[in-house]
């Protein structure tokens, strides 16, 4: 009963949309009729307000990390597998919020949240791809996914194999949230960082 009310505790705070509630309270408008419409922070920052893109990012990852915290307090004997459940389903909540029909973010920053509550070094891993990967080519989807993908790497060589399975399925959901990236990765036509139009 206890990892299920954390699970579902999870889930509902994952799916807090700050994004969306940053935004409106600071009056740059509504994120869902912004850019691409997505409610994380590369789309935060298409509205100018660079502080308000950093909170997101911040709070975001912190969704992750808390659902973690919170079931390695509460059911300390289920350990490992306790603290993955309940980090991947605030991840699930932020990509599927309740609050938004379901329509939320792609999971990118909740998931390095989880992944440094988890294990610091495989969240170090995955912050570094994933910033590298932005530095050098200049597209903020392929650093997140790659970020994801690095993630459950690092977890099976640093011997967490509970965390890699688990990291490895919330790769496979942060890949299918960003199909419209990698189509448009195919296509050459993904807009780097800085473009002023275009979806990320």
């Amino acid at each position: 009963m206890t990892i299920f009310l954390l699970t579902v505790a999870g889930y509902l705070l994952g799916s807090i949309p700050f994004g969306v509630l940053l935004t409106r309270a600071f009056g740059a408008g509504d994120l869902r009729q912004i850019g691409s419409g997505n409610i994380g922070a590369t789309n935060v920052l298409r509205t100018g307000r660079k502080e308000l893109a950093a909170a997101t990012l911040i709070l975001d990852g912190a969704k992750g990390a808390v659902a973690v915290l919170l079931a390695r307090h509460f059911v300390p004997q289920l350990g490992d597998h306790a603290a993955m459940i309940a980090g991947a389903a605030a991840m699930i909540g932020h990509c599927y919020p309740v609050w938004l029909k379901f329509r939320g973010g792609k999971g990118v920053a909740t998931l390095l949240g989880l992944a440094l509550a988890l294990a610091w070094p495989i969240g170090l891993v995955f912050a570094a791809v994933w910033l590298g990967t932005v530095l050098l080519l200049r597209i903020s989807s392929l650093g997140g996914m790659a970020g994801a993908v690095a993630a459950p790497v690092a977890a099976l060589a640093l011997g967490y194999p509970v965390y890699a399975v688990g990291l490895a399925g919330l790769a496979v959901i942060v890949l299918w949230r960003h199909r419209e990236n990698i189509a448009r990765l195919r296509a050459g036509t993904e807009p780097r960082v800085g473009a002023k139009k275009g979806a990320a």
